[in-house]
This record gives structure tokens, sequence and C-alpha cells, in this order.
């Protein structure tokens, strides 16, 4: 499946009262500006209703969009406490309904709440379990961090029936990468991120040519709820990681060919 992006609007953020711009329809614009050619594998499994939190590997600002162009439903995406912090930038994520996270301190429980408000109301959510790692540092498009488990953590405590985990790989098969900006620029800005406190820049990667690969949908069992307590808890947390992860690893592999 090729993506069709939609055109471009002047005026992107606002719109107008005839033609109401949605994130949906600003992803697909913003695709179309960089001509990105995108092509989507196995969009017949992405569930066209309930509760879904989608799980992808992360290498530029291009992701986000690229899994709401690919899921095309509106995806709530977690994103950097720092990016909340920028001028116009806090303003296209607010526009985009993503939720920056907490400082570390208050993150892990700030995040369940969110997300599980947004999946009782039948929404989708976006997670990157790599972290933020995977986005400062460059990495090769075969490359995949270790996932952090805190995903499968929040899948298995949301008291949301029917909840679809939703694995998805980036694959760019042709890309670009420059420096954006010193990493110690953004270390002012969220002190908080010791990710930041080093020295090197930024990287800014764009994609030209990606193929993203839509998973087999991983479904939370009311069996696993129920385990989900004592020594059993950390062993259906590794269980729901790692399949989640070998899935994105085994379509970033089929994404080349």
């Amino acid at each position: 499946m090729l993506l069709q992006s939609s055109p471009l609007f002047p005026n992107f953020l606002a719109g107008s009262s005839m033609f109401p711009v949605t994130p949906l329809m600003l992803s697909h614009s913003f695709l179309a500006a960089l001509g990105t050619q995108v092509r989507i594998l196995y969009p017949e499994r992405v569930p066209t209703g309930g509760a879904v939190l989608v799980v992808s590997n992360h290498r530029s600002f291009m992701d986000a969009p690229l899994l709401m162009a690919a899921v095309n439903r509106p995806v709530r995406f977690a994103c950097h406490h720092y990016m909340s912090r920028i001028p116009l930038m806090r303003e296209v994520l607010d526009f985009l309904g993503c939720f920056p996270l907490d400082t570390p301190k208050d993150r892990g429980r700030r995040l369940l709440q969110q997300v599980v408000q947004l999946l009782q109301s039948q929404q989708v959510v976006g997670i990157f379990p790599e972290g933020a790692a995977s986005i400062v540092r460059e990495t090769k498009p075969t490359d995949v961090g270790k996932f952090q488990r805190g995903f499968a953590h929040l899948a298995l405590r949301a008291p949301i029936q029917d909840l679809v985990i939703l694995p998805v790989a980036i694959a760019a098969c042709q890309e670009t990468t420059n420096a954006a900006f010193p990493l110690r620029l953004l270390s002012l800005i969220d002190p908080s991120e010791p990710l930041f406190d080093q020295p090197g820049w930024h990287p800014l990667v764009v994609y030209h040519q990606v193929n993203v690969l839509v998973g087999r949908p991983y479904r939370i069992q009311p069996s696993q709820r129920e385990d989900y307590h004592g020594k059993q808890a950390q062993a259906l947390v590794n269980e729901v990681t790692e399949a989640c992860q070998h899935e994105v690893h085994r379509l970033l592999k089929q994404g080349f060919y």
C-alpha cells in the first residue's frame, strides 16, 4: 500500500471552518511536504476501533506522523519532557494530541494515569519503548535499541478490556542525517535528562524512502492481568516486552527486502 498524501494547507494548524485540519491530515501533509515515499505493509492488521497501544522503533522526528498515517487513526503520542518547553514545538505537539512525559521523578505514575484515561476512551496511544537514547544518538536504520519495559507494565495494569498492543517497524531505505543542534543546548532546556549532558550534536534524520510494517497484534488476556502480581508480574512483563521487541526486529529485517 502506497501512502496517498493530502495537499498542503497554508495555515496548517488553524485550517478553516469549511476545511478543518485534523492531526491525521497534518501528518499526511507533512510527509508530502518532505517528498517522502512511504510504503505501508500489512495495514489490514490495524484494529479499526477500540483501545490500541502502538509500539515502534524510533530514530527520527518523522516517526510519529508516519505511524499516524500507517494506523490511519489519530494517535496520542507520549513525547519527551523537553519538547513541551520549546515554543512553537509545544503548540504543534498540542495540536497533534501528544502529551509530554514528566520529569523522571514523577514520570511513571503520571504516565500510567494519562495512558489509562486515553485507552478507556478507546483511543490509540503511541509509545517509543527505546526511549530518548535512540533519537539523540546517530544509529543505523537496521538498529533497534533495547525496549524499556514500562509499556508492558502499562498494558498489564490498565483496566481495559480487549486491549491490543500493535508492534510497528519503521524501515528507512533511503535517508539523510544532519547535525541539528548541540545536545548540551537541550540540557539547558531540560537538565533532568542525563543524555543531554554530553558533547556532540542531536542528529536530524530525514527519511526519503521508508517502509512501515504493521506487526501482528498482541492482545492482553484476562488471565495475564490476573497473574500480574508478586513474582509472576516480572515474568509477564518480560514476556510482553520480548514478544513485541522480537516482532519489531522481525519486521525490520523484512522491511529492507
